[in-house]
């Protein structure tokens, strides 16, 4: 039987993940969580789940422990306050993998963002150059992450657009701003805009990852014979697309829109004197976050939760009889 070592399981992606390897496989699962009141699963159904209060901080405590591991699932990250990010996302992190890799681990499953990579799944030096800490240590991490002579026994993840979130699972940020961004629905099917994106449910990011550890051979390899870099999400989707596709499931008609562009949003960013920090600026000229070969379950041959933007709405349970305010 697999033993497989779960970092940051108390998070939104972190709970389908963890979920759906104890629902779906007999692994013996070692999940380490800082506060064991935020992990709302059932961890009574079935022998073989081992809960370990801990902080990726103190992981060489783990020492002897992951050693015996023969996969893993590294969500743990740190978002804000420079010495902590970059302690949790580079150095412990690093850490972690040369204990887990120095014993008999053979998988790692190592999570990132979508945020460090270009369109062609290259790193981005943009990300490095004007990222936050959350995304500059990201980067970092990556890149020595490839220098490892262990570096073939992992996987590298990246989840676009998350979504996700229930009574019995944390809402993913996206998601708890949904409601909101629905509001302006209703303006928003007037307007055109040049961008596009991926989105990802998080039942789909755990089916990927159960793919992954069950049937390591389906894996798919780099190009370039490095760590595979997998974006996990849908097919590249064009906002006016996805505007419109929200508009058909909540019956909203467009009768007419009106181009913006950078231009424009620069005059409004400049008569309102708008603050924007350096990688929001980056972000608002890059504007087409896609990469090649997205990855889903659909990509396995698997059924997908959220293939398409109504898909989203029925797994979030949001009805079409809902009206977006304005």
């Amino acid at each position: 039987m697999k033993r497989i070592f779960v970092t940051g399981a108390s998070g939104c992606i972190g709970h389908y993940v963890a979920e759906a390897l104890i629902q779906q496989t007999d692994y013996e699962l070692f999940l380490l969580v800082r506060d064991p009141q935020k992990l709302k699963l059932d961890l009574q159904g079935r022998s073989g789940i081992h809960l370990i209060q801990g902080n990726l901080r103190q992981i060489q405590r783990h020492r002897e422990l992951l050693a015996t591991m023969d996969g893993a699932v590294l969500l743990a990250t740190a978002w804000g306050g420079a010495e902590e990010t970059y302690d949790v996302n580079v150095t412990k992190t690093l850490q972690l993998v040369e204990f887990l890799t120095a014993g008999s681990c053979q998988q790692i499953l190592y999570f990132s963002t979508e945020s460090i990579l270009d369109r062609h799944n290259n790193l981005l030096k943009e990300a490095s150059e004007l990222g936050t800490d959350y995304i500059r240590t990201k980067f970092l991490c990556l890149q020595n992450l490839e220098r490892l002579p262990a570096a073939d026994r992992i996987t590298a993840l990246f989840p676009s657009l998350v979504f996700g979130g229930d009574d019995t699972k944390p809402k993913s940020h996206i998601t708890a701003g949904l409601p909101e961004v629905l509001r302006w629905l209703g303006l928003a099917r007037f307007l055109k805009a040049d961008a596009s994106f991926h989105f990802v449910h998080g039942a789909d990011i755990g089916q990927v990852v159960c793919q992954l550890l069950t049937h390591p051979e389906s894996t798919p390899a780099a190009p370039n014979r490095g760590i595979p870099k997998l974006v996990l999400g849908s097919a590249p989707l064009a906002v006016d697309d996805a505007i419109a596709q929200l508009c058909a499931y909540f019956h909203k008609p467009i009768p007419f829109r009106i181009p913006l562009s950078i231009a424009l949003a620069e005059v409004i960013i400049k008569v309102f004197r708008i603050e924007m920090a350096p990688w929001d600026r980056f972000c608002l000229s890059y504007r087409h976050f896609t990469h090649d070969r997205p990855v889903s379950p659909a990509s396995f041959g698997l059924p997908t939760q959220a293939a398409t933007l109504a898909d989203l709405m029925q797994v979030l349970q949001i009805p079409p009889t809902l009206n977006p305010k304005k």
